[in-house]
């Protein structure tokens, strides 16, 4: 067992219960802005080997989600929508304004990581915006850490099949381990909610929707992958021991959100 994964893991969990929990709308938005810049800096750093990443308006973008919930309502769909343009535009004057010293490739790395981490990261705080926000946010993280620690765990002492040259280390067996392992903990987080928190929530739906986060979440884990082997690195830093970096620890969690958020908007 690898007793710094697990250490960091049981210190940091109790940490985002709590502000999760208690935190209102606006901590949240901080608490993810923060998150989003750590993770930002990660991705820039690790680009750096092959590109002149746009830090500043990167991080300028992971910032905003701080005022997500500033914006009222009713604006709040055309801002993000206008800030997609309003990046790349953004972006491509910076070309003219350094005279061609960046260049296209350094602009679509940025752009690639600003819609990566920070519309992705949006997508968390639209969830735990909605209404039972802070009852449905827990189970994207279920899905995504869930997924996570079952396919650790039962890769590491089943595991014999690889998955992917992508990511040597995952087997067929911790992927599979990882999406059984998930839905079970969302069934009975929804037998808790649906008995004790005034929910009404189908376990069927429960159990595709789980299903589908999951795998959508690995992808996401491989999507991480398939970054760092191109650069050459094994983490995205050393920020949390026995895990690696930010990014390497919510690297499903942002992929799967935006999905999540749609199957909630059904529920």
């Amino acid at each position: 067992m690898d007793i710094k994964r697990l250490t960091s893991g049981l210190l940091g969990f109790p940490l985002v219960l709590i502000i999760l929990l208690i935190g209102n709308k606006y901590v949240v938005d901080v608490l993810l802005a923060i998150v989003a810049i750590l993770a930002m800096d990660e991705y820039f750093n690790a680009v750096s080997k092959v590109c002149k990443p746009i830090r500043w308006v990167g991080y300028v973008s992971c910032a905003s989600i701080a005022i997500i919930h500033v914006i009222p309502e009713t604006e709040l769909k055309l801002v993000v929508t206008l800030a997609v343009p309003a990046i790349l535009l953004i972006l491509f004057a910076h070309i003219i304004a350094t005279d061609m010293k960046t260049n296209f490739k350094d602009v679509a790395y940025t752009f690639l990581g600003i819609f990566y981490v920070v519309f992705f990261m949006m997508f968390i705080a639209f969830i735990d915006g909605m209404k039972d926000g802070k009852i449905l946010i827990w189970y994207a993280i279920f899905a995504a850490w869930g997924t996570d620690i079952f396919a650790y765990f039962v890769g590491k002492r089943w595991g014999k099949h690889k998955f992917s040259k992508v990511s040597p280390k995952k087997s067929i067996e911790g992927c599979l381990a990882g999406t059984i392992g998930a839905v079970i903990m969302m069934v009975i987080y929804t037998y808790f909610a649906n008995q004790y928190w005034g929910t009404n929530f189908s376990y069927l739906a429960v159990v595709m929707i789980g299903a589908i986060l999951s795998l959508i979440g690995q992808m996401g884990d491989f999507a991480a992958s398939s970054i760092k082997r191109y650069v050459d690195i094994k983490d995205y830093s050393n920020l949390i021991p026995g895990h690696g970096g930010m990014l390497d620890r919510i690297d499903s969690l942002l992929f799967l959100a935006p999905f999540a958020y749609a199957f909630f908007s059904l529920l």
